[in-house]
């Protein structure tokens, strides 16, 4: 890894629930020695993007990373245009809808609407999700570039006990979405929630993010995953249309074959 990858890694550390990271955290959450990612930190706090808390001395995200979000949105318009099947997703649902989108190797949190049908819902609070114990990092797994499998499987924590915590058993795991062309995480980032999500894809043609549902495990029954992943179809399609992408047939395919199948076993029970 080179020395501006390393530097500008860190940024990735600082999120809406650690706004501020001191020094010495910083190295323990990085795995960084202190000589290193001090140097490190100088040189993003002189390019702007971090900055030193006068009154704490710790670090927080500088005013450039501002600037280069609203250009982003600006010229590659991706949160605002997720907004209309968000809230349609979830008001079909019943649930919280979330998108995440994929940079490097991490999937980042987009944009989230939460259901106000339940007064027990789940609450997205998390800014970069695992690859190894979410179903839009399932997901990414699955129809996301190979390289992704090897970024998860360095960093296997066992969030909770159905949490896939070996790599043989991890792409068992993604072998089986890719199946069904939605991802699936049963209780294995939070004991109590239950997700399902679809891939996105933008004008390149290649994945570029997913749109998840996450359900109160103690109201995920068949009707309401069935319910979920045909919701789901219509908010990938709307969205990905609206980063300029499509669907490929092979996924459509996937889904209908995965819905079918889903339905005989219904109504042949």
């Amino acid at each position: 890894m080179s020395s501006v990858i390393k530097a500008l890694d860190l940024l990735s550390h600082f999120s809406a629930s650690q706004p501020e990271i001191g020094l010495s955290h910083l190295c323990r959450i990085a795995k960084r020695d202190k000589a290193t990612t001090y140097r490190h930190l100088q040189a993003l706090e002189v390019a702007g993007f971090i900055e030193q808390n006068p009154s704490t001395k710790q670090y927080r995200l500088g005013p450039a990373v501002l600037k280069l979000a609203q250009t982003r949105e600006a010229t590659v318009p991706r949160k605002a245009s997720t907004e209309g099947p968000l809230f349609d997703l979830t008001e079909k649902t019943g649930e919280t809808a979330h998108v995440t989108v994929l940079s490097g190797t991490k999937m980042y949190g987009l944009a989230a609407c939460e259901s106000q049908r339940h007064g027990t819902r789940a609450i997205i609070d998390i800014d970069v999700f695992p690859l190894h114990a979410t179903a839009s990092g399932l997901c990414a797994l699955a129809f996301g570039p190979d390289t992704l499998m090897n970024a998860a499987v360095s960093n296997l924590t066992p969030f909770t006990k159905s949490t896939d915590s070996e790599p043989d058993a991890l792409k068992k795991t993604v072998q089986s979405i890719r199946q069904t062309g939605f991802g699936r995480a049963m209780r294995t980032y939070e004991a109590e929630l239950e997700g399902l999500s679809a891939p996105l894809f933008d004008q390149t043609g290649q994945f570029a993010g997913a749109v998840s549902v996450a359900s109160v495990a103690t109201r995920f029954t068949p009707a309401l995953e069935r319910t979920i992943k045909e919701h789901l179809m219509i908010a990938s399609r709307d969205i990905s249309r609206n980063w300029g992408g499509t669907i490929p047939d092979d996924i459509e395919g996937l889904w209908a074959t995965s819905l079918t199948a889903r339905h005989e076993l219904e109504t042949g029970s």
